[in-house]
């Protein structure tokens, strides 16, 4: 489990690096510009980020529900070649993802005055100032986002049906209600970041208002990286404790 949380941390990290700076720049002037590479690499780092979450996540369910419905077989169902075939899985698919659409969508020729109306370079705003005709392009983006969006978060709903069984057969209430705090929790960091994921791709040309894209797009790239750290770190017992011994040493040093 920790092997992914330190995986979805690289994640949620690459996500601000790659977006905060520019956003903050368009956010505090009326115009800015970025170079056709630096579009390129950031709509390449945020569809790797992305697709790898994707797959992290579908990959922590998985864990999540080898642990509470079989957790005599756990050890060896999910050992650390699992882990790390698991990991591996999510960074090369996410890499292969980035590396087809951005090299598709930059192929394209653009006209016009070449404005995004948007807070970072992203496919949808970019291939709304494509002169070509983007038809398979976006039977493509509807296709990949059913198989890297939807399939994980459906099978992260099984998944969470089968824990939810196992949770209500748990004979303490006490044990039941911290279950239910931190299933309700999960899903929810997890409904927002596949469902403002799929809207977002599944019809790139949609017919959103430009201001509703961008808080879509905030939501999975912004706003679930902020919850996730609350979610997965700061709700574990361990993690508490920790942070609770970090916090007395530092006390004790500045009272001596």
């Amino acid at each position: 489990m920790y092997l992914f949380l330190l995986n979805l941390s690289l994640v949620e990290v690459g996500f601000s690096a790659i977006i905060m700076p520019e956003m903050l720049v368009v956010l505090s002037s009326e115009k800015t510009t970025i170079t056709f590479a630096g579009c390129f690499s950031q709509m390449y780092f945020i569809l790797l980020f992305g697709g790898t979450e994707c797959f992290l996540l579908g990959a922590m369910a998985c864990d999540r529900f080898a642990a509470i419905c079989h957790p005599l077989s756990y050890p060896m169902t999910m050992n650390k070649r699992v882990f790390l075939n698991l990991v591996m899985f999510s960074w090369v698919s996410g890499i292969t993802v980035a590396t087809v659409q951005t090299s598709w969508v930059f192929s394209f020729p653009f006209c016009g005055p070449n404005e995004i109306n948007h807070l970072f370079c992203e496919t949808p705003p970019v291939l709304e100032l494509a002169c070509a005709d983007t038809f398979l392009f976006e039977i493509y983006a509807f296709t990949g986002t059913i198989l890297i969006v939807m399939v994980p978060f459906v099978l992260i709903l099984l998944s969470y049906i089968r824990i939810l069984f196992a949770i209500l057969k748990m004979p303490s209430t006490t044990g039941r209600q911290k279950a239910f705090s931190t299933y309700a929790s999960h899903l929810t960091s997890v409904t927002l970041f596949y469902g403002t994921a799929s809207m977002t791709y599944l019809q790139p040309k949609s017919g959103y208002a430009p201001e509703t894209k961008k808080l879509m797009s905030l939501a999975y790239t912004l706003l679930t990286p902020l919850l996730n750290p609350l979610i997965y770190s700061l709700r574990n017992s361990e993690m508490k404790r920790v942070l609770l011994k970090v916090w007395r040493r530092k006390v004790d040093l500045h009272t001596f």
